[in-house]
């Protein structure tokens, strides 16, 4: 029986990717054709990342705005409040919005290298609860916010980070996206506890296939999210980047959005690393209710 009945009421699968900017023409060539791989799965939107301390904020734009101008699929701007005064964060959003560009991922975002923790930025906004107000006064943007099932690296307890993301829905944002996790029962505890706080807009699990377990669990290790010793063991002895390696991910990932529809899901969105291998070993398990139609609403995903 689904977990969450009011996840998306069609019955069809609906998925977006997530794509970071590049730093060579190399990687701009493997972003591109990453995002031409992924485009017959019809996602309902992609999303640019921010570098951390919002280091890559000309080549996010220059990314989103061309996936605009494509007119193949509604992109998503990564806006962080790290490095950036109201006054700029402003500027981009206004260029962002003339542009065309109306859906925003709002996050505080990560501190720059060799800094432990978020540094209030002179004339900048706190944190993400800030920036999504700021962003609603500028003009009528759709604003995805971040959700932690395994708690934020800062957090000060559990319903600290529910007041917090509590606070993100009130100010604007209208869809959760997960930070990427592996266990699929945390996933389902976290959106009961977000429901009996009062929080009613769309969650959406954030997917991250395991294209290398090295760079994961580094990843995982930072963020805090856990890796099953289950996971960990299948990956023993399996070089990274061999044809092994990559069924054993198609398998996993496949495994946990099986589990995850089967209890009524029917959102996905995948931390793609600018790869498509794996996400499109998983074509059949994602065809087999697949949402084809445009982004219909501000919550049209996992409505």
């Amino acid at each position: 029986m689904p977990r969450d009945r009011d996840l998306n009421p069609g019955g069809r699968i609906a998925v977006s990717f997530e794509f970071f900017p590049p730093k060579s023409e190399a990687m701009l060539a493997s972003l591109w054709r990453a995002y031409r791989n992924l485009l017959p799965l019809k996602p309902t939107f992609v999303s640019v990342t921010y570098g951390a301390g919002g280091t890559t904020r000309s080549r996010t734009h220059k990314v989103v705005n061309n996936i605009q101008r494509m007119a193949h699929v509604r992109p998503a701007a990564h806006l962080t409040c790290v490095g950036s005064s109201r006054a700029e964060i402003r500027d981009i959003a206004q260029n962002y919005f003339n542009d065309g560009v109306t859906h925003i991922v709002a996050l505080r975002g990560d501190p720059p290298k060799k800094t432990s923790s978020f540094q209030l930025y002179r004339g900048g906004y706190g944190g993400s609860v800030e920036l999504i107000k700021g962003l609603m006064e500028i003009a009528e943007f759709e604003i995805t916010a971040g959700a932690y099932p395994e708690g934020h690296p800062e957090s000060q307890g559990v319903q600290s980070d529910l007041d917090h993301l509590k606070r993100k829905c009130d100010a604007g944002a209208v869809r959760l996206i997960t930070q990427f996790f592996f266990n699929t029962e945390c996933f389902f505890r976290f959106c009961d506890r977000v429901r009996a706080c009062g929080i009613t807009v769309p969650i959406v699990p954030g997917i991250l296939p395991i294209a290398n377990f090295e760079q994961i669990a580094r990843f995982s290790a930072n963020c805090g999210a856990v890796i099953p010793k289950a996971i960990i063991e299948k990956f023993e002895g399996v070089p990274d980047g061999s044809s092994e390696a990559r069924k054993v991910a198609v398998d996993i990932a496949s495994g946990q959005c099986s589990d995850l529809i089967s209890q009524g899901v029917k959102d996905f969105h995948f931390y793609t690393l600018n790869r498509s291998d794996i996400i499109l070993g998983m074509r059949d398990l994602l065809n087999q209710r697949h949402c084809p139609s445009p982004f219909p609403s501000s919550l049209g995903v996992g409505s």
